[in-house]
């Protein structure tokens, strides 16, 4: 065999997401990619703020020599500054540069802290529906994804994460705004899920982590917001990045933060940059963090995608489909009218709009809608989810 049997066996079990996306791609030369409706990707459609685009000619005009060099493996000290002011404030918790670590994205954040806390065989759990990337981060350095379902209305089921804990548990995974559903986990929730990781923590003598996923937290809707997970448990980092704040996902910056008191703090930070380094990164990329450290606290307009929420959600009820309004990022997350959300996607392939199956996040009978799209292509792609719909409930 050429490739890694592991590698294989991963091509293997996304098949049918390959196939989709292939089958997408021969939709679009044949209709033409104007009359195509593509809702797969979660690929931000809104201009970055104007802020960005003045920093950027700024920093690039900017004289000094090793501007594009190596720095230390963890970040310049004056962005990990920048970001520590900025994060104090948003997490209402005093944070250092100390604990900040600039990352390749969020992805890169996760992989880094991953690979330093986690031993061959050890557990992480994470709530479906999950970014579908989560089981590979993991089997990457060792570990083993654990998912655990979460409430009707997708918020955490603390005694479905309980019922999974085990000796081997090393860490919980939690993406809020969450990425299929939109679903904002609350204060207390999050609250309860770190007296439940002290607790199995003590009886287990064991430190269990909390990880916190959170790209997507400045795209909120209707004022709802985001608690400060620093406030809810002491043993927690956070992994985010400024690709949708911003609209910057191809820029890959983002960053990593352990929490000031987490007990092990130290060795946390030093496995961390080491792991930053050794992973291939070596350093998040020099002209983006220069560029980040004058946006913090910047963002594109929330309000915008909360109108395509809208305009989707109207018209999806007055289809017949069920969900739960998202509160924040920018994706819809409905029932299938059938079991199979694979054929279902299939079927409204038929009307040239491609949206992923709830399968892919560990939710079967659900499908992704990325909503960050134009109005327009919202509005013209309707007809379509409304005759679907009718095909499956005659």
């Amino acid at each position: 065999m050429t490739i890694a049997e592991k590698i294989q066996m991963f091509l293997e079990r996304s098949s049918w997401i390959r196939k989709m996306f292939e089958q997408g791609a021969q939709l679009k030369a044949k209709h033409g990619v104007e009359n195509v409706f593509d809702f797969s990707l979660g690929n931000p459609n809104l201009e970055p703020p104007a802020r960005f685009k003045e920093i950027l000619i700024d920093v690039a005009k900017a004289p000094g020599l090793r501007h594009h060099g190596y720095m230390p493996n963890i970040g310049y000290p004056g962005v990990r500054q920048a970001v520590a002011e900025f994060l104090s404030s948003e997490q209402d918790f005093e944070v250092t540069a100390d604990e900040v670590i600039m990352t390749c994205g969020a992805a890169g954040a996760l992989n880094v802290i991953l690979k330093a806390i986690l031993g061959p065989g050890d557990e992480v759990i994470t709530p479906a529906p999950y970014f579908v990337e989560y089981g590979f981060y993991v089997d990457n350095h060792g570990g083993v994804l654990k998912t655990v379902p979460t409430r009707s209305d997708f918020t955490l089921d603390l005694e479905a994460i309980r019922a999974a804990m085990t000796p081997r548990t090393k860490a919980v995974l939690v993406n809020s705004p969450n990425n299929p559903s939109g679903q904002i986990y609350s204060k207390e929730s999050l609250l309860q899920l770190g007296m439940l990781l002290t607790e199995e923590g003590r009886q287990r003598k064991r430190t269990i982590y909390l990880i916190s996923d959170e790209p997507y937290r400045k795209i909120t809707f209707d004022g709802a917001e985001v608690p400060s997970l620093f406030s809810c448990y002491t043993e927690s980092m956070i992994a985010t990045s400024y690709s949708k704040d911003l609209s910057i996902p191809g820029e890959r910056i983002g960053f990593l933060a352990v929490h000031p008191q987490a007990t092990h703090k130290g060795d946390l930070l030093a496995g961390m940059a080491l792991a930053n380094r050794i992973l291939g990164y070596v350093n998040a990329p020099a002209f983006m963090q220069r560029v980040i450290q004058s946006l913090q606290g910047v963002s594109v307009d929330a309000a915008i995608y909360q109108k395509k929420r809208d305009l989707l959600c109207d018209g999806l009820s007055a289809c017949g489909y069920e969900f739960v309004k998202p509160k924040g990022a920018f994706y819809l997350f409905p029932k299938t009218p059938i079991q199979d959300d694979v054929a279902f996607v299939q079927a409204l392939q038929e009307e040239l709009i491609l949206t992923v199956p709830g399968s892919g996040f560990g939710s079967p009978g659900y499908f992704r809608i990325a909503f960050c799209v134009d109005d327009d292509t919202i509005k013209r792609a309707l007809p379509g989810f409304e005759r679907v719909r009718k095909r499956f409930s005659s």
